[in-house]
C-alpha cells in the first residue's frame, strides 16, 4: 500500500487561498453598485496578495519535491548466510548488510558471488536461487553498476524474481569481477548519489574480503 504525501496539503494551500481571495474580490466588485477610491485601492492590494499567494504555491510545487511513494514489500524478514563460509566472511557480510539496511533505503539485499548466493537479508523473496539475467550479466561483464530507478517500467524486472515481487527500485553493484550486490528498495527513485557512493564503497570492501 502506498503512503500519501504528507506535504501535499501544505504545498497546495497558498494556491487555494490565493484563488479563493481572487474569486471573492471579483464577486465583491461585481456586486458593488458604486466603486469608491478606497475600495479600488483595497482591490488592488487584494489582487496583488492573491497573485503572490498563487505564485508562492506554484514555486512550492517545484522547490518542495514530493517524497517517493513507498510500499510495504511482500515477503518475510530473514537473514540467510551460506553455511560453508568462513566465520570472518560471515561477520563481514553481516556487518555490510546491516549498514546498508539501516543507512540507505534498501529493504532487501542479495550477495551473489562466483555463481552462488552468499547472503540474503531483509525482506526475502520467495525464490532463493539467483539466475543471472541480461541486467546482472551486463553488470558482471562491464563491471559497472546499474540503477533501475523504477523497476516496474523495465522489461528486465522479471529476472529479479529472487527479490520481493513489489520491489520498487534496484541497484546492481559489482563486487570485484566475480559477483554483485543486489539491493531492492521500497520506493522508486529513492537512492541518492550519496547512497550510490556508499554502496560502491561497501561493495569494494566486500570484494577485498571475498577475494582473499
Amino acid at each position: 500500500m502506498t503512503k500519501p504525501d504528507p506535504n501535499r496539503i501544505l504545498r497546495r494551500l497558498p494556491i487555494v487561498v490565493g484563488g479563493l481571495g481572487a474569486v471573492l474580490l471579483l464577486i465583491n466588485r461585481l456586486l458593488t453598485p458604486e466603486l469608491t477610491q478606497s475600495q479600488s485601492r483595497g482591490d488592488v492590494v487584494g489582487v496583488i496578495l492573491s497573485a503572490v499567494l498563487i505564485l508562492t504555491g506554484l514555486i512550492w510545487q517545484q522547490v518542495q519535491p514530493r517524497s517517493p511513494d513507498t510500499v510495504e514489500l511482500i515477503g518475510e524478514v530473514g537473514f540467510v548466510l551460506a553455511a560453508d563460509l568462513p566465520e570472518a566472511v560471515k561477520t563481514e557480510l553481516a556487518w555490510a548488510s546491516h549498514l546498508l539496511l539501516t543507512n540507505t533505503v534498501t529493504r532487501s539485499l542479495v550477495v551473489y558471488y562466483q555463481g552462488k548466493v552468499l547472503l540474503r537479508r531483509g525482506i526475502l523473496g520467495t525464490k532463493a536461487e539467483v539466475v543471472p539475467g541480461v541486467i546482472l550479466k551486463q553488470v558482471l561483464e562491464k563491471q559497472k553498476p546499474i540503477y533501475l530507478v523504477a523497476l516496474k517500467v523495465y522489461p528486465g524486472r522479471l529476472e529479479f524474481d529472487y527479490l520481493p515481487e513489489n520491489t520498487q527500485g534496484v541497484i546492481c553493484q559489482p563486487i570485484g569481477k566475480q559477483g554483485a550486490l543486489i539491493l531492492g528498495a521500497n520506493a522508486p527513485r529513492s537512492y541518492t548519489k550519496q547512497d550510490e557512493n556508499w554502496i560502491a564503497a561497501i561493495a569494494d570492501k566486500l570484494a577485498v574480503t571475498l577475494g582473499s
